[in-house]
């Protein structure tokens, strides 16, 4: 063990990690990539079974390797998880497994990255890879100590075999919370979404042609007219939910990502069993108590099982040393590439204010890195 000197060190072998180890090893430059698992792409081995892509596969490969044609166009999660497999073994991807790093700092021109098995290393050059989803954010309740039911967090969701004749609370209506809700609703069991802050509802599809596709055709109209024309075509398939305890964002997609943070939801049929009354929406929730929740207008629900789709933190506070002007109000780096005092640091799939997915942001955002790395 002890110190190691090495020009380029990639920190995280998910997607992003493997995007810009593809490009260096295509331009041919050397580097290290350190994995805190023993897994390539640890998260997509684990998420919950029935997830796919909401993306498109055309949109949603990693540079200079497409998906097999076999695919279907939304990726399931085994097969992505195979994929980035393969990825490792095409660019011979080779990562340091079971490599936590825990410190990071400036030290002269270098970085040194400090990990949990005695290696240092010493470094021009850090991709920090560990994404906008590293750590669950579980928020807390008043009373929920006496809660006689579960609270687990999604990120630990599988499927709905522990759920059965349950009745199920999921706290959050993100893309996560809302595909659960429907899995659950799928399969007959009980189950209510908290909903707290007016959300924006996009159907992946309408007609048969995915929306993603449409969306980058109408981003070439002048004068706002595609925004425009999206959003009309929003109201009409979605609709008016307040009726069902739903407020609609009146804000285009882009306006409401970053006033909010956070990206549309994807419907891939919560909607429609929302209005079918299987899927019943609460609001906000003030406290627990034995039996289940009280919400902010006092009503009592009584429930079995919460699941916490509360969503995921950066805090990549937590290991680089004076992150003082680095992050942006919801905690994640402003640039893919650090400027002045963080020359050498280089953040890929953060961006937290574009349409198109995460994994369209790790596309670009490689190829931005490496660009800048190759000068």
């Amino acid at each position: 063990m002890g110190e190691k000197y090495i020009k380029n060190l990639i920190i995280g072998a998910g997607p992003a990690g493997l995007a810009v180890a593809g490009r260096l090893r295509k331009k041919e430059i050397s580097f290290e990539i350190v994995e805190q698992t023993d897994t390539i792409a640890w998260s997509w081995h684990h998420h919950y079974d029935r997830l796919l892509l909401h993306t498109v596969k055309e949109l949603s490969h990693l540079p200079y390797l497409e998906f097999p044609e076999v695919y279907p166009r939304y990726v399931p999660r085994a097969k992505l998880a195979v994929y980035y497999e393969d990825y490792a073994k095409y660019f011979d991807i080779r990562p340091h497994f079971n490599t936590a790093v825990q410190h990071i700092k400036k030290q002269g021109d270098y970085w040194q990255v400090f990990t949990n098995n005695d290696t240092t290393f010493i470094t021009e050059n850090v991709i920090v890879a560990t994404g906008v989803n590293r750590v669950p954010y579980v928020p807390e309740w008043k009373g929920q100590e006496d809660f006689e039911g579960t609270i687990t967090h999604s990120r630990t969701y599988k499927n709905t075999k522990s759920y059965k004749g349950k009745r199920v609370l999921i706290i959050g209506m993100g893309n996560t919370g809302a595909e659960i809700a429907l899995d659950l609703s799928e399969n007959n069991i009980d189950v209510t979404i908290s909903v707290r802050s007016s959300l924006l509802i996009v159907p992946r599809d309408i007609r048969g042609r995915p929306v993603q596709l449409t969306a980058k055709k109408l981003e070439k109209l002048p004068f706002g007219l595609g925004r425009w024309v999206g959003t009309q075509v929003r109201k009409y398939i979605i609709g008016d939910l307040s009726t069902y305890g739903i407020s609609i964002s009146k804000e285009d997609a882009v306006t409401h990502l970053k006033q909010t943070g956070k990206t549309p939801v994807i419907d891939l049929g919560t909607v429609k069993h929302i209005k079918e009354g299987k899927i019943r929406v609460a609001g906000d929730i003030d406290h627990f108590y034995e039996k289940g929740v009280v919400l902010k207008d006092n009503t009592q629900l009584e429930i079995d099982a919460v699941i916490l789709a509360t969503g995921y933190r950066a805090r990549v506070e937590e290991f680089i040393e004076n992150t003082n002007g680095l992050l942006d109000q919801y905690g994640v780096p402003i640039s893919p590439v650090g400027q002045e005092a963080f020359q050498g640091l280089y953040f890929v799939g953060f961006d937290n204010y574009k349409l198109g997915g995460i994994l369209g942001t790790i596309f670009n955002d490689s190829k931005t890195i490496v660009d800048e790395i190759s000068k």
